[in-house]
């Protein structure tokens, strides 16, 4: 069977397809054919050797693949142990989750990193409440698209996208968004409060980091709650003086998806909502680029250089 394998570490140009045996199931673990696998960031810093708890080489990426299993069921799966780009995988018995029919392969993709990770920062992370304003930052990017769309479903009042060109806040608003602002850390507070009749925010998701994420302190009301999910940016995250949280009685919170979905109930109940929604039209996760599997060095290089929007799918071929 093919696989994309990473040998050394680098750019695009270190993923080469290969023809491996097929991998054999044992106890506890399903054989998956797969169809889609999704391409994420965190590929990219695997395959350049900056990934958090480093990677051993050669491996395969992909921790999220669709497809079916030996006895005819089309399901999603995570492996955060890579894998995915591959035309066979082998995945936790216990990571299968059914799609329902209405569910292409791309959405359902979309929904098991970025989907899983924007439930938990609403539910489980900020512990949002009916009537709170929310504010997402990166509203266009895969966790962004989703975030603004389960706040609105989850009962935010007002959803505040900010992202930081006109094409990318135009399509929050598509989304649901009730307002969006440019993400400029200058004058990002004032736009905040404005889109929010004046008034400091409840909550703000954010995965910029440096500058925004002291913007993003600056706007909140008394007991709002920031999440950091990431450093975009790559400018760090400011240290954070407690007493200065105290005295406006904030909360700063980060959120790693890893260690949340081993967890109880915190991966197929949220994942089997999401899809759930999905199936209904509630939510639209966004899809961008299909790539066929030879050619992911493309699909990389597009991801790295930020001319995609939506998921990225890597296609096998196989039905």
């Amino acid at each position: 069977m093919r696989v994309v394998r990473v040998e050394r570490f680098g750019g695009p140009e270190v993923l080469t397809l290969a023809e491996v045996p097929e991998p054999v199931p044992d106890e506890g673990r399903s054989l998956i054919e797969v169809t889609a696998a999704g391409v994420n960031y965190a590929d990219l810093l695997r395959a350049a050797g900056t990934y958090s708890g480093g990677v051993e080489l050669p491996f395969v990426p992909g921790s999220e693949i669709v497809g079916h299993t030996r006895d005819g069921r089309r399901v999603a799966a995570l492996t955060f142990g890579g894998g995915g780009y591959a035309d066979r995988a082998l995945v936790d018995a216990d990571a299968v989750v059914e799609i329902p029919d209405a569910v292409a392969d791309g959405p359902a993709l979309a929904l098991l990193v970025q989907g899983l990770t924007a439930w938990h920062l609403l539910r489980s992370s900020a512990r949002l409440g009916s009537g709170e304003s929310v504010v997402v930052n990166a509203a266009a990017g895969g966790v962004g698209t989703l975030a603004v769309q389960l706040a609105r479903e989850f009962g935010a009042s007002p959803v505040i996208a900010a992202a930081s060109t006109v094409a990318k806040r135009n399509l929050a608003m598509e989304l649901g968004a009730d307002a969006a602002v440019d993400s400029d850390p200058d004058g990002y507070p004032e736009r905040v409060r404005q889109a929010n009749g004046g008034r400091p925010v409840d909550i703000v998701l954010d995965a910029n980091g440096g500058p925004a994420f002291d913007a993003a302190l600056d706007v909140l009301a008394p007991f709002g709650r920031l999440v950091t999910y990431g450093d975009a940016s790559r400018q760090g995250r400011p240290p954070v003086d407690p007493a200065a949280l105290a005295q406006r009685n904030l909360a700063v919170a980060g959120f790693w998806l890893r260690p949340a979905i081993g967890l109880p109930g915190a991966y197929h109940e949220p994942l089997g909502q999401l899809l759930s929604l999905t199936a209904k039209r509630h939510i639209r996760p966004v899809v961008g680029a299909e790539y066929p599997l030879a050619e992911a060095r493309g699909a990389f290089a597009d991801l790295a250089a930020r001319r995609t929007t939506g998921k990225i799918v890597l296609k096998t071929g196989r039905s």
